[in-house]
């Protein structure tokens, strides 16, 4: 009988130590599997790498508000150029710099009205008979156009009318000179080439980024993301008219 119930005792206790083997395994793998994974980032991880979302553009250009009429200021003398107050200021500086080193820049183009835009888009392409794509590789649409911001500016070399809004103005002395010293007066090239937004190479537009404002407003087309990569190239062979043309974006 003692050998009875000693055998039971033993097994008894045999039976208590793998069932609490069977449940000490069992939490250990719930506890693993509630642990976050090294190889998958927690939400709050992949919250902080949001995902890019191409910006709001129509055949490669921006959206642009018109710059409210009394922020601008007459950058010629029959007052009929016009640019922000800041971006008018530099240009003055920038030209009479460039007129003591013997340059003479000549502006052409400067704010331009929803209803001008209109025109030099869809009234030229009508002319000129081009589709929608190919007018908006040299001139943008109304509402998405640099000039629109009073801070782009057409420039020309006075010197040298016949480059005036053609690829041929990079050769012009006025050129050379905006080159190495525009950064100093906070103007850049809008449209270099090989742009991101596929806006025809015009080494003639420039556009003031010297305070925040405009440094905002334009900033965001470097992160364009090209929604028509299949945009048509196929440049004009013909130089642009100042009188019907305008300018270009």
């Amino acid at each position: 009988m003692r050998l009875l119930v000693g055998g039971l005792g033993l097994g008894i206790a045999a039976l208590a130590t793998s069932l609490w083997f069977v449940w000490h395994s069992q939490q250990q793998l719930m506890a693993r599997q509630a642990e976050p994974s090294a190889a998958t980032p927690s939400s709050a991880d992949s919250s902080s790498t949001p995902s890019e979302t191409p910006t709001e553009n129509l055949l490669g250009h921006l959206p642009y508000d018109a710059a409210p009429p009394e922020e601008l200021q007459p950058i010629v003398p029959d007052g009929s150029i016009q640019l922000r107050q800041a971006a008018a200021e530099q240009f003055a500086a920038m030209e009479a710099a460039a007129q003591a080193d013997g340059v003479s820049l000549i502006p052409i183009s400067g704010f331009r009205t929803l209803e001008e835009q209109n025109s030099l888009f869809f009234d030229v392409k009508a002319q000129r008979g081009q589709e929608a794509r190919q007018r908006a590789e040299v001139s943008a649409p109304p509402g998405y156009s640099e000039h629109h911001t009073g801070y782009a500016v057409d420039i020309g070399d006075r010197n040298a009318p016949s480059a005036d809004l053609s690829p041929d103005f990079e050769k012009t002395e006025a050129f050379k000179w905006l080159e190495a010293n525009a950064p100093y007066y906070s103007f850049e090239l809008s449209f270099p080439k090989d742009n991101p937004q596929g806006v025809s190479y015009e080494p003639w537009h420039w556009r003031f980024v010297g305070d925040r404002h405009s440094l905002e407003t334009f900033y965001k087309a470097r992160a364009l993301t090209q929604t028509s990569p299949d945009l048509e190239t196929e440049a004009e062979t013909e130089t642009p008219d100042p009188e019907t043309e305008g300018s270009n974006p």
